[in-house]
């Protein structure tokens, strides 16, 4: 069995644990050690329980309580080169121990006990950004965010996935509209920058199948977004395409900001 819950998710701070029976694992640590303590204890793990720590790449909602969580408990921690690179010239974060720092590769496997990861290229406005999908027993989990764009490439990463965790974190007319500044607004609409409501149903239509289990949308923007218009949107995208499915074929869930959100188990 593989389990995937989101724990914080959005522009103020991401975490989600990702884990089967016997190993447990936390996708990014963009929220303070003590949130992420209650989150994993509201699951029943603790984070002693945690064998590793997995980064999509460097950026403060991603990786702000990391420093805490690899000195008090000596984890390991994940990441591509220039992630740990950026990691380890982050002042905010302290000093971590070296023998912690694991280097991953987009496109080669790591595995971790029982589960196995595979990191995939995104288009982001970072020193060497990942996705990941995750394996376990013939089960898997696709989690992306913070991508720009998609293409080809993305696809194929993330076919025959049982459930896909995906950035849906703008609309697009709130930003427009928004009081963001004009150099901000142009980086969250850049191909380096973050997908709209509207190109995750585009990418959710290339990647449903028969035997997908769950969505969930994730990393939603408080301030150019609403779960509401993430979660309808999604929805009126995947109707509109040529894919043979409709979005009602699937559980379609958002992510809460906050709150630990609820346990999908394949």
């Amino acid at each position: 069995m593989m389990r995937i819950c989101s724990i914080a998710s959005g522009s103020s701070g991401n975490c989600v644990y990702v884990g089967s029976d016997t190993t447990h694992l936390l996708m990014d640590a963009g929220i303070s050690g003590k949130r992420t303590e209650t989150g994993l204890w509201e699951l029943g793990i603790r984070m002693q329980d945690i064998d590793g720590i997995f980064l999509t790449h460097e950026h403060a909602d991603h990786i702000s309580g990391l420093g805490v969580l690899a000195r008090k408990y000596g984890v390991p921690v994940y990441g591509t080169r220039g992630t740990l690179g950026a990691v380890r010239a982050s002042h905010s974060l302290g000093t971590i121990d070296e023998e912690l720092f694991h280097c991953v590769q987009a496109d080669e496997k790591v595995t971790v006990k029982d589960v196995t990861l595979y990191p995939i290229r995104t288009s982001h406005d970072a020193a060497e950004p990942v996705a990941y999908r995750i394996s376990h027993d013939r089960k898997k989990i696709g989690l992306i965010t913070d991508l720009g764009c998609y293409n080809d490439y993305t696809v194929e990463c993330l076919r025959d996935l049982d459930v896909l965790y995906l950035e849906a974190n703008h609309d697009i007319n709130m930003l427009q509209v928004g009081p963001y500044p004009y150099y901000l607004k142009q980086r969250i609409l850049g191909k380096k920058g973050h997908l709209s409501n509207e190109a995750a149903g585009k990418l959710l239509s290339r990647l449903l199948h028969d035997d997908m289990k769950a969505i969930v949308l994730g990393h939603l923007s408080q301030e150019n977004n609403l779960p509401e218009l993430a979660y309808e949107t999604v929805r009126v995208e995947v109707n509109m395409s040529d894919t043979p499915y409709k979005a009602e074929d699937f559980p379609l869930y958002v992510a809460k900001r906050n709150e630990v959100s609820q346990m999908i188990e394949i």
